[in-house]
């Protein structure tokens, strides 16, 4: 359905078209997981939006991304949602390479309304005409980037239409009857219609401006004295709202009367997360990102078992239990990290400080300082955000502060905005940082106690999406230690690559050639002595690791090498280089990446033919 088709339709064909898209975003979903609940929440105002400008022209910048599911099926994506966050498909969020419709990308929070700003000042410097909006939800404006936004963005001037899209955040206070009255009559078509008239007629002439002013003047007082004034029309923008964000007819003719306005507007919508799919309604954080599912019920088809994340949730509890200093902080991420269990358990150690991570390692480190142990468990790509805190506040005061990277590594559908694979460059690169990497979920356990109970400083300690792989065992926690013996070359891995590095030296045995495998348990302190001992033994060194090429474990050895004077030693690394990974499973980008163990034994036969 084209833009053209969109703006005929009829109020009742509006309505029609909601319905089917929440229909085929459920049917689609269940087959494929995904981002439930919040696309359903905005199927209205997607549509109204859809109704009233041309997305191919207008710009729409989308905070969060996983709202954009019936925006991709009304610009020409729906026959392929079968494909959503597939290798190759869709993918789960916007993607300016998918349409021209997808304005900007939007995997992390609480920017759209920076970059919004940014193309409506673009627009007016290029002198250029088309409509720029921003469509908040689902906790954005929780971070701090989303308030530095609007501040900067109601006082430009510029013309905006910024759509906030409230699902229970409590944004704004109750007020009275009469406030409340007074609301709902400054929204009612007649009055916004009047308005628009009185505003033309008045701005005609230099009189009709000066009364314009002295009149806007007088309603504003009588305004601020009665209704309160938002914080939003204090930051200079029009306020619209609060209202129904499931009538999409309504909200098509408030965003009518936006587009028309020659400024910055806030228009608050109110809706239901999951609306229309009660167990979505029910449990919206169930349902917020979900795997297939049975529709009749939204039983999944497929029970989850044990994962590191869950792992370290219930370790942490234990912890939790033998010391009172113990406290844990996530960001908007209670479930993903496990730690609803701890949440539950010990609700006054538990601190859930919204999509805000920059905050949450801040104030870990105020914690620290006054002799708690806080254990911050944050999205390895999430924690990009809080790299100045890293270093500010806890680093420089050697700060004993835990990090629970999770998500660490290559993390599947989700696509590049959400692959964990930069920490193994940031964390390492900040002075005084321990980093740990558990293979197995009783590594896990270990690991995490350790860094809690022995570690002084800071201290990470990083893994994975999902379950284990066949090595199931502990190792020690320092260091780094020979799994397999062999005479021909030398692979190093850490984490669950190691699982790599063992089919690797398998598929080479069965080619006559016998693999040593080295399994480093922590990347900082790294071990070299271990490695340059085995490397200089077989000859060859295979690193393979699931990060960018740039900062990697394998460039830090070559150069510890090379400082040492080892000569000798053919030496390759395995990694996912320079690039962006797209969406897909972990064991098909492993492969595509060329860091899965087929892969890695063919990088070894490489370096043992240079011999």
């Amino acid at each position: 359905m084209g833009p053209e088709q969109l703006n005929t339709l009829t109020d009742l064909q509006a309505k029609l078209l909601c319905d089917q898209l929440r229909e085929q975003i459920i049917r689609s979903v269940s087959k494929t997981g995904g981002h439930l609940a919040s696309s359903l929440g905005v199927v209205e105002a997607t549509v109204a939006v859809h109704r009233v400008f041309d997305l191919e022209t207008d710009r729409l910048v989308f905070d969060v991304g996983h709202q954009c599911y019936a925006h991709k099926i009304l610009t020409q994506r729906g026959g392929q949602m079968d494909t959503l966050r597939k290798l190759g498909g869709l993918s789960g969020f916007p993607k300016p390479r998918e349409h021209r419709a997808d304005a900007f990308i939007a995997g992390h929070a609480s920017n759209a309304v920076s970059v919004a700003l940014g193309m409506a000042r673009a627009r007016t410097l290029n002198g250029e005409d088309y409509c720029v909006l921003a469509m908040l939800g689902d906790g954005a404006m929780t971070g701090g980037l989303a308030y530095e936004g609007l501040s900067d963005a109601g006082q430009s001037g510029e013309q905006l239409v910024v759509i906030l899209n409230d699902n229970g955040m409590s944004i704004t206070k109750n007020v009275g009857g009469v406030a409340r009255h007074l609301a709902q009559q400054r929204l009612k078509p007649q009055y916004l219609q009047f308005k628009k008239l009185y505003r033309k007629a008045t701005g005609a002439t230099a009189v009709g401006r000066g009364l314009y002013r002295f009149t806007h003047k007088a309603k504003q007082a009588v305004k601020n004295a009665v209704l309160h004034c938002s914080m939003f029309e204090d930051m200079g923008f029009t306020y619209l709202g609060p209202v129904d964000g499931h009538d999409v007819n309504y909200l098509t003719r408030l965003l009518r009367y936006a587009k028309e306005l020659n400024g910055p507007v806030l228009l608050h919508i109110k809706t239901v997360k999951g609306k229309g799919y009660p167990p979505a309604e029910k449990e919206p954080d169930r349902f917020h990102g979900v795997g297939p599912f049975n529709i009749e019920d939204g039983a999944p088809l497929k029970e989850g078992g044990e994962t590191f994340s869950s792992v370290f949730g219930d370790t942490l509890c234990q912890l939790a239990r033998e010391r009172e200093d113990v406290a844990a902080i996530t960001a908007a991420m209670p479930d993903g990290t496990g730690l609803v269990g701890f949440a539950r358990e010990y609700p006054e150690r538990f601190f859930d400080v919204g999509i805000a991570e920059g905050h949450a390692v801040s104030m870990a480190a105020g914690m620290a300082k006054q002799r708690m142990v806080p254990v911050a468990a944050i999205y390895s790509t999430f924690l990009q955000r809080a790299y100045d805190m890293l270093i500010h506040d806890v680093a420089i005061q050697e700060l004993h502060v835990v990090f629970g990277v999770d998500r660490a590594g290559l993390s599947g559908e989700d696509g590049e905005t959400h692959h964990g694979v930069f920490d193994v460059a940031y964390l390492s690169s900040v002075p005084g940082m321990k980093i740990y990497c558990p293979a197995s979920f009783e590594e896990l356990r270990a690991m995490l106690r350790y860094a809690v109970e022995k570690v002084r400083g800071p201290v990470a300690v990083r893994y994975p999406r999902g379950g284990e792989g066949i090595f199931q065992s502990l190792c020690g926690i320092e260091g780094a230690d020979v799994l397999r013996p062999g005479d021909h070359v030398t692979i190093a891995a850490y984490g669950t690559m190691i699982n790599e590095a063992l089919e690797a030296a398998r598929l080479l045995k069965e080619r006559g050639k016998s693999a040593q495998v080295v399994k480093l348990n922590s990347i900082a302190p790294l071990d070299v002595d271990t490695l340059a001992s085995c490397a200089q033994r077989t000859g060859g060194l295979v690193v393979a690791e699931e990060c960018v090429d740039a900062g990697c474990v394998g460039r830090r050895i070559a150069a510890e090498l090379a400082l040492r004077g080892v000569s000798g030693v053919r030496l390759a690394l395995v990694n996912l280089g320079d690039r962006f990974v797209r969406q897909g499973t972990v064991a098909e980008l492993r492969a595509l990446c060329g860091i899965d163990g087929a892969s890695i034994a063919k990088k070894a036969l490489e370096v043992m033919d240079r011999g």
